[in-house]
């Protein structure tokens, strides 16, 4: 890494290494990027480790909107702030997050919503605050990824769309928290409200559906089915709260039917967590009659409209989304950390491979091939 200018007084653009989609699907490219010195009301962070998120294997097999730097399951250190910035300063440790609290939004002042109309999610690959981006290469622009960007070792974000953090947590672990695992504790917590007592049926076992049954298992539920088409997950299920697998492959009867037979019915809750919305479909016949909840998590690669026969719901079935479990960042985030370092909560188990940021391809070949389930990716020190 190196500076633009000897300057002390003003933060300068810095030339560093990031991982760059130049084509869809194809290998990421380390190249020297320059990151322009944080605008007003945003932090530049050296990013310290970044986890690869489902979400980035599906936007670099599928966007259009290239050159771009994924990654948004991130944790680092403030490097510098820009102008009116009071709630970081230089060497502060953050997690970055996709969606931000401005706080003071009708969403954010509601109480009902975390859908910041600010801050929220940035799906055009520019910043918050001026529709420009902060990284360029010889000059051309590169495009962000949901705000944050992180398969960079320096990035740029807006102070609302980071979370000042103990630097007592490790940042290799929390950093799981800026997107999956938050998302499946709060769909069974904030979203749901699983009860003590309750059936849930769970349907991907991914890091987010196995963060669905470790928030329901903590809430008491008494069957947790989990359904996956990877054998390899049933074992591992278990430590999460599963209490019975299900390989959707192995049926030779629609899943509705075999879930509504184990559970006497019906599950209280259903929760789909791949990104397919026929699966949503699924897991909505798959929940009680009178006051089955489906909740869907995923984010769709094709076909985004969501199919349901009218009758689902005059039965008494409802269907919710959610986007990051409803936890507002700011408000809530670091009482989940608390709770990880409390032993409440795991994380640890879930990062299944450690690498250097120079093998980021390699993290992006075993989640394409089912091998992991989050990789943390640590950055030159």
């Amino acid at each position: 890494m190196s500076s633009s200018s000897s300057s002390l007084e003003q933060p300068q653009v810095i030339t560093c290494k990031a991982a760059v989609a130049w084509r869809a699907g194809e290998p990421l490219v380390m190249e020297e990027v320059e990151v322009s010195p944080p605008q007003p009301l945003e932090i530049r962070i050296k990013v310290v480790c970044t986890s690869l998120c489902r979400s980035d294997l599906s936007a670099w097999e599928s966007q259009s909107l290239l050159p771009r730097i994924f990654g948004h399951e991130a944790a680092g250190i403030v490097e510098s702030t820009g102008e009116g910035v009071t709630e970081f300063e230089k060497g502060d440790h953050v997690l970055a997050v996709f969606t931000g609290e401005c706080g003071s939004c009708r969403h954010c002042i509601s109480g009902k919503s975390n859908m910041c109309q600010v801050l929220g999610m940035e799906r055009r690959g520019l910043m918050h605050s001026d529709q420009k981006t902060r990284f360029s290469i010889k000059g051309k622009p590169v495009y962000h990824y949901c705000a944050v960007s992180s398969f960079s070792e320096y990035t740029v974000v807006h102070s609302g769309c980071a979370v000042k953090v103990d630097p007592v947590a490790p940042l290799h672990k929390i950093c799981l928290l800026s997107c999956g695992v938050a998302a499946g504790l709060g769909a069974a917590w904030n979203v749901a409200d699983v009860q003590k007592g309750s059936s849930v049926v769970i349907f991907g076992l991914g890091t987010v559906g196995l963060s669905v049954a470790q928030g329901a298992k903590l809430r008491g539920a008494t069957q947790i089915i989990g359904v996956d088409i990877n054998p390899a997950k049933a074992e591992q299920a278990k430590t999460f709260g599963v209490t019975d697998f299900i390989n959707s492959n192995d049926l030779s009867e629609p899943i509705p039917q075999v879930i509504k037979r184990m559970t006497g019915g019906g599950a209280d809750f259903s929760f789909e967590c791949v990104g397919d919305t026929g699966i949503a479909t699924t897991a909505l016949q798959s929940c009680s009659d009178g006051w089955g909840m489906t909740v869907t998590l995923g984010v769709p690669k094709v076909k985004p409209e969501v199919s349901a026969h009218y009758g689902l719901f005059l039965s008494g079935k409802s269907l919710k989304g959610t986007l990051f479990g409803g936890w507002k960042p700011k408000s809530d985030i670091p009482s989940l950390i608390e709770k990880y370092m409390n032993k409440e909560i795991m994380i640890d188990e879930l990062v299944t491979h450690n690498l250097a940021f120079d093998e980021i391809n390699k993290a992006f070949d075993l989640m394409r091939d089912g091998k992991c389930l989050r990789c943390v990716l640590h950055m030159p020190k």
